[in-house]
């Protein structure tokens, strides 16, 4: 039988008997080492450092103290740190997954799948691929469907328009004073509401705040 490649990670984890548990998984599986673990970001981040030489995978929880996942995979990212990252979480929502494999890391993989898969992730990475698979690439594809809110473009008077509902004037007062007929504000306000796709008046001011247009 061909041997396989080594494969030496660091598993980050901030519960001790989830990180016992894997280790006691790997323990047939000849080819892969354990270099060391860590529980907060920080800590994963200077393992990976110190092994820097040595570390192929460094595998990441996203729910961690100090840095979380996407924090350390960013700082791996900024340092170029030449190491693969394979995400082993909970969260099997798209648009975190969509997050965390654009930042970077080669693999995404939930916790209550079984020891074969999380090998084959390792054994995945480690040959160059990237790896998603079963509902984590379903939900990856739906949210990559998802097309980006649509920018929406105001004019120098739907802007003054805008500005003032927030400030709480009335349509009157607002005509008064950009000298415009009230019917003419609440035309604005009409086109307002239709052009971000809110419901009220409320909904317009929210909106600007949120969107930090005012």
């Amino acid at each position: 039988m061909k041997n396989k490649t080594p494969i030496r990670i660091i598993i980050a984890d901030d519960h001790k008997m989830f990180i016992d548990g894997l280790q006691s998984l790997l323990i047939k599986q000849a080819h892969i080492q354990v270099l060391g673990e860590a529980s907060n970001g920080i800590e994963a981040l200077s393992l990976i450092k110190e092994n820097i030489d040595k570390v192929d995978i460094a595998v990441l929880d996203i729910d961690m103290p100090e840095k979380n996942g996407f924090e350390v995979l960013q700082e791996i990212q900024t340092l170029q740190l030449s190491v693969k990252t394979l995400i082993l979480t909970m969260h099997d929502e798209g648009t975190i997954i969509k997050e965390l494999m654009d930042a970077g890391a080669n693999g995404y993989i939930l916790k209550n799948r079984g020891k074969e898969e999380f090998v084959e992730a390792l054994e995945t990475i480690m040959n160059g691929d990237e790896y998603l698979k079963g509902d984590v690439l379903g939900n990856y594809i739906i949210a990559n469907k998802i097309p980006e809110p649509k920018t929406v473009h105001l004019t120098k008077r739907e802007l003054q328009v805008l500005r003032l509902l927030s400030e709480d004037h009335t349509s009157s007062e607002i005509a008064a004073k950009l000298n415009i007929a009230t019917s003419t504000v609440d035309t604005y306000r009409r086109n307002l509401i239709e052009k971000t796709g809110v419901k009220t008046s409320l909904g317009l001011v929210k909106y600007a705040f949120d969107n930090k247009i005012l």
